[in-house]
């Protein structure tokens, strides 16, 4: 069976941004590295946004940015600018067809298209067994994502943020370009949290998504409706055609998913519980992780010592207690801090870099009794 010093499970964001750290610091240079994959990573799988201050690292692989976004719903209607933020969007067939090059250039980097089918630590190494293939590594790191252990309690409530998308084209110019619609809750919440996100390209193409932070899914066909929905009633009778679809569920939970990690094993991106429980966004926070976590592999300590804490945890977590008992409240809760509070100051929050004092101006601009039953049920 080949050996390995690590392996590396999943070819997403995370599992792509640590080979590339891996191979390109001659820290490494004498340490095997096996990277597995179901796919080969060839088509446009996925879109990762996030906001950042200025010029950023994946600057050269940006698709599209936007200065100004809005936010609507039954209570607001509003175009606000973002600055000192730029909102980016970032396609995952552009971040494969820049990373996967490099990584396989690695001398000490061996890529293999392989589904794994189980993960077995023994005493003094890891059994990686796949669909034609065993290969033993001294280090795994997995991005496979187990629901059952978060869904199996009830400490940490688990929501979900699910949605499906259309890339669409229409005949007639109807999409505002410089403008991304952040969250527009004019759609019916039917007793959830609901809104559309829209994403324009050019003034006549624009990702369209139908997006729910609520605790089960839907049937496919409820998304598509959403979307054709909105379409006819925001963009009038134009005819479209749909370029490319997407779906996906991220967990919105703050259960420690690291509690799972071993010194053997160790769960990266959303396994590892990388996403903002309060948002879902994954990408710009797994950017920040990966190189905490090759500074911290440097030092030999054990892997079980990594781990990032901070008081924001507890902000998400009241949140995510408050939507998982009324989640017909999101829409109040979301739409109350846009319309009370600089759009700037918000994704400073979401962001997790804001001091105290802007804290208490963030978690003020919301109706506050929902949030003091919340933290009084966590205290008590």
């Amino acid at each position: 069976m080949p050996k390995y010093d690590y392996i590396i499970i999943g070819a997403g964001a995370a599992g792509l941004l640590l080979a590339d750290a891996l191979g390109k610091d001659e820290f490494f240079a004498s340490k095997s590295i096996l990277v597995l994959d179901k796919d080969d990573k060839s088509r446009n799988d996925r879109t990762w946004c996030f906001w950042e201050r200025g010029k950023g690292q994946f600057d050269d692989l940006i698709f599209k940015t936007w200065d100004t976004i809005y936010v609507g719903g039954q209570q607001l209607q509003k175009s606000t600018s973002i600055a000192p933020y730029t909102y980016k969007m970032l396609r995952g067939i552009d971040f494969y067809n820049h990373f996967l090059p490099k990584i396989k250039a690695y001398q000490n980097v061996t890529w293999v298209q392989e589904e794994v089918q189980h993960i077995e630590e023994q005493k003094n190494e890891v059994l990686v067994t796949t669909s034609s293939q065993k290969y033993i590594g001294q280090t795994v790191f997995s991005s496979l994502y187990d629901s059952f252990p978060p869904l199996k309690q009830s400490k940490f409530p688990v929501l979900q943020q699910h949605f499906v998308g259309w890339q669409i084209k229409t005949e007639q110019s109807v999409f505002n370009l410089r403008e991304a619609t952040f969250m527009d809750f004019s759609v019916e919440q039917k007793g959830n949290t609901r809104f559309m996100y829209v994403l324009p390209f050019s003034d006549n193409a624009a990702l369209v998504e139908y997006t729910l932070f609520s605790e089960h899914l839907l049937e496919k066909r409820e998304y598509e409706d959403a979307i054709k929905t909105y379409i006819s009633t925001n963009l009038g009778n134009t005819p479209y055609t749909i370029e490319e679809t997407e779906l996906g569920s991220i967990p919105m939970t703050c259960y420690p998913f690291h509690g799972h990690n071993t010194n053997r094993i160790f769960n990266i991106g959303i396994a590892g519980g990388w996403a903002k429980p309060s948002t879902g966004y994954t990408f710009y926070n797994t950017s920040r992780i990966v190189p905490k976590l090759v500074k911290h592999l440097k030092t030999a300590k054990p892997l079980t010592e990594f781990n990032q804490k901070s008081r924001f945890l507890f902000y998400d977590m009241l949140l995510l207690d408050i939507l998982y008992e009324n989640n017909h409240l999101g829409h109040e809760i979301f739409e109350s801090m846009f319309k009370r509070r600089k759009a700037s100051l918000i994704l400073k929050f979401l962001e997790n870099e804001t001091n105290l004092w802007e804290e208490l101006k963030i978690v003020t601009a919301p109706k506050p009794m929902p949030f003091i039953r919340a933290l009084f049920k966590r205290m008590f």
